[in-house]
């Protein structure tokens, strides 16, 4: 069996095309970037790169630099386009199976090519790809006619499927998973709650993402709940830095950032929420956020937005995490943090059901022979 993905660089691509190692396949990567050398992260796949320029010419990426206005001239006729490119990868491979990972990013770019083709099309839905099409410039005819022309759907939560139903969706529904494949927790780095004592926010701060409101709300947190905990922000928007800087308050504060543009090992950032006595993450627009997953696996007390109705399906508010209802609240998520520090038994019965709860149903051990079985059944559908 032949599968031709199709997708960003993207590290949960990667951790998804890796549960296919062994599983006999010959996996193809279409990389409608084009962008960087061959990926390490999925050696033994066979990735579709360097397709895009016509001519890589002497000191490109000096102009680039230096004169980008005569830059984007020159690469208006030094690029192949995207459909050519991929259509020609199509030719050569005669894949069985075409799965494309988020639509606006990888789907709609090749639709015009795969439209007639005789192939089963996967799409794997991602974040707020189907959620919020509209904001992302995807157009309602564009989103239908790509939605129609789709075989097989993969969601990372429920809300996504009745989404793609109610604009043009008429095939298999194939399940809800994980956008990574699922998660591997190393239980020993899991610390009992006597031992945790970091704050842990997730940064981002793009219009979309919100977290200069978890800032501003940690500004009104009583301090002395905070004397003794470590912050730590990961994935931060340099307006977070200058947010903290420029905060009185924020800046007294024992606070650890780690930039959005540099890179935190996931192993890492694992151990880090297995010391967490929160987790915070906070945004317009989402799906089911892997962070959130990967926190609750670690016994990390969850606050989390809940765009669409997504977040509710794993967190049951005042249980086993807290919702966040209005994600531009300031008051209402100082509240929530203060409530979460405070309530010592609320976070011990979190952390047992939330470990159990993610062991259960994201191991990814055990959504491997599923995931693998999805393209098994795709395959055996096409040829019966």
């Amino acid at each position: 069996m032949k599968i031709l993905t199709v997708a960003i660089p993207n590290h949960h691509f990667f951790q998804w095309v890796n549960q296919l190692e062994e599983a006999g396949y010959e996996v193809y990567w279409f990389d409608i970037t084009d962008s960087g050398p061959s990926s390490q992260k999925i050696p033994w796949v066979t990735q579709i790169k360097g397709w895009k320029l016509k001519w890589d010419f002497p000191l490109r990426f000096r102009i680039k630099g230096a004169l980008p206005k005569l830059y984007e001239t020159i690469q208006q006729w030094n690029e192949h386009a995207v459909e050519d490119a991929f259509a020609k990868a199509y030719q050569e491979i005669r894949p069985d199976i075409i799965h494309c990972f988020e639509m606006q990013l990888s789907g709609l770019p090749i639709l015009s090519v795969i439209q007639d083709l005789p192939v089963p099309l996967i799409y794997s839905s991602w974040g707020s790809d189907l959620f919020d099409f509209k904001r992302l410039g995807v157009s309602q005819n564009a989103a239908t006619a790509f939605l129609k022309r789709t075989d097989y759907l993969i969601t990372d939560c429920k809300r996504d499927q009745a989404i793609a139903k109610a604009n043009g969706f008429e095939e298999t529904f194939l399940g809800v998973f994980p956008g990574n494949g699922g998660l591997t927790i190393e239980a020993s780095s899991i610390k009992r709650l006597e031992h945790r004592n970091t704050i842990l926010i997730k940064g981002y701060d793009d219009g979309v993402g919100k977290a200069s409101i978890v800032l501003n709300a940690l500004e009104r947190v009583d301090k002395a709940i905070l004397q003794d905990k470590q912050i730590i922000i990961y994935s931060a928007d340099r307006s977070i830095e200058t947010q903290i800087k420029n905060s009185e308050r924020l800046s007294l504060l024992a606070m650890q950032i780690y930039s959005r543009h540099s890179f935190i090992n996931n192993v890492q950032l694992l151990k880090v929420m297995g010391n967490s006595c929160i987790h915070i993450a906070n945004s317009l627009s989402d799906g089911m956020p892997n962070a959130l997953l990967e926190a609750m696996g670690m016994g990390a007390f969850p606050i989390q937005s809940n765009p669409g109705g997504a977040t509710e399906e794993v967190i049951t508010d005042g249980k086993n995490g807290f919702l966040i209802q209005d994600p531009l609240d300031i008051n209402g998520i100082a509240n929530l943090i203060e409530k979460a520090l405070d309530d010592k038994s609320l976070r011990k019965s979190a952390q047992e059901f939330n470990t159990a709860f993610i062991r259960k149903n994201y191991n990814r051990t055990i959504l491997q022979s599923q995931i693998v079985s999805l393209y098994q059944q795709v395959y055996t559908n096409r040829n019966s």
